[in-house]
């Protein structure tokens, strides 16, 4: 996956890096990649495809909670391959499991996320249409991603993992999203996370670590 730069993009990330907002802070990504092999995407992408190929082989035709019918269509197997990737560019870290991964995605609809991005990122929106005069702050991102994906004919999923092994949610966070555009014709996927932090958590951890070199004392204290 070649990485994309788009000054539009770049623009909003500067706003979303870090937006405080008092209690909580704001904390958004917009990333664009392209379908191309780099580094050591073809051999991922093998091993991906290998993984959900022996997942069909073990799988039951009675298991209605397995993703067979999905993967057993090589352009879904390649889409799910390829949003796989994204989050790998995006959390390299992470060990993304094609077959468990599919379990986390869900195709939506761009009124849909217009819906939860108006619930929860309605204060980072009024702080955008404070410092800015050209249109709203969901506007800003439809355009950022229509000049790179062309939403008109993606596909959009949200990947929903569990909780417990969720690579988006950081120290304190009280909520997080991250949705994945695909445009199979120009080949290219664009990701959105966004999540919201609790700064009064922040500040607790931050508390409750001792300034450099005082353990250092306690220690000089005791008898060893």
């Amino acid at each position: 996956m070649k990485f994309l730069e788009y000054t539009n993009l770049d623009r909003l990330n500067v706003f979303m890096g870090h937006l405080n907002l008092g209690e909580r802070s704001i904390k958004g990504c917009l990333e664009a990649y392209s379908c191309k092999h780099a580094g050591t995407d073809k051999r991922l992408s093998l091993s991906l495809e290998n993984e959900m190929l022996d997942y069909l082989g073990k799988s039951s035709d009675t298991d209605s909670s397995s993703p067979v019918d999905l993967l057993l269509s090589r352009s879904s197997r390649k889409a799910l391959i390829y949003l796989v990737l994204t989050l790998y560019q995006m959390y390299p870290d992470y060990d993304f499991s094609a077959v468990k991964a599919h379990q986390f995605f869900s195709e939506e609809s761009w009124d849909t996320f217009t819906q939860i991005f108006n619930n929860y990122m309605f204060e980072a929106s009024k702080e955008w249409t404070a410092r800015n005069e050209d249109g709203s702050l969901l506007e800003a991102i439809y355009e950022a991603l229509d000049e790179v994906v062309k939403l008109a004919e993606c596909e959009m999923y949200v990947y929903n993992p569990n909780p417990n092994a969720d690579p988006f949610l950081e120290e304190g966070a009280i909520w997080s999203f991250c949705f994945l555009f695909y445009n199979r014709k120009l080949k290219r996927v664009a990701g959105f996370r966004f999540c919201c932090i609790s700064n009064l958590a922040s500040d607790a951890f931050l508390a409750d670590t001792p300034p450099y070199g005082e353990d250092e004392d306690i220690f000089a204290d005791m008898d060893m």
